[in-house]
């Protein structure tokens, strides 16, 4: 069993809780002030840093498991770089390292969360063959590739989706894919007093909100048109 969880850091956690709950997330528990989850079909949790720290404004990304000894030999086996450290409140927790420096946790205590609204961090860098060993190895299942290779994605059983994209600015970016109505949810984020758009992609329609931090967070509708992709689970 497998969940995606995604964590930001930001100066702003207060603002981010408001508007996790305006997308329609749901507080697992009752947020903290250092600390917050919230639930849709996967987790994001909102860690509070400070304006200055390098982590602000980032985006990490762990995946809860049932079994961590059976992650880390997967790891291994895959060639991937492996560490095992001691995490406050979250007990053992391996990493897996690719060589561009990007690392991915995996903890154990996995925690269902399925809802209309799908985590969906996504991963970027050069090496096609390195993240697609990680996220398998992870114990993720391929669901979606393209057929130039610049995006594969990938579900978790219990919750959750992560993607690989060539060409992203960040190593490591947040993002969604709705099961609903988009139009709806740029009306219900508009009267919440988010600046929305929603734009007309060649899988399907994306909506378009500024977050907290002042930049664009990506809310993709289900892929109904393969054309130029192909399901592989």
């Amino acid at each position: 069993m497998t969940t995606i969880q995604a964590i930001y850091h930001t100066h702003r956690a207060d603002e981010w809780h408001r508007f996790a709950l305006d997308l329609g997330l749901t507080p697992a528990l009752e947020p903290g002030p250092e600390w917050a989850e919230f639930d849709g079909d996967g987790i994001v949790a909102i860690h509070r840093t400070e304006a200055a720290d390098p982590l602000d404004g980032t985006t990490d990304v762990r995946v809860l498991v049932d079994d961590l000894d059976r992650i880390a030999a997967a790891l291994d086996a895959a060639g991937v770089a492996v560490s095992r450290d001691e995490a406050k409140g979250a007990g053992g927790v391996v990493t897996a390292r690719a060589a561009s420096g990007v690392a991915i946790g995996a903890s154990a205590g996995v925690r269902p969360a399925r809802g209309a609204m799908r985590v969906q961090p996504i991963w970027s860098e050069d090496d096609v063959d390195e993240a697609v060993r990680t996220l398998r190895a992870l114990g993720l299942r391929e669901r979606i590739r393209s057929d130039s290779g610049t995006w594969i994605d990938f579900e978790a059983d219990t919750g959750g989706l992560a993607a690989f994209h060539t060409g992203m600015g960040r190593p490591m970016t947040l993002s969604f894919e709705y099961a609903g109505d988009l139009d709806a949810l740029a009306g219900r984020l508009a009267d919440a007093g988010r600046e929305t758009s929603v734009i007309d992609e060649a899988y399907n329609r994306t909506l378009l909100v500024r977050t907290p931090d002042d930049w664009t967070l990506w809310i993709n509708g289900q892929m109904t048109d393969l054309y130029g992709y192909r399901r592989v689970g």
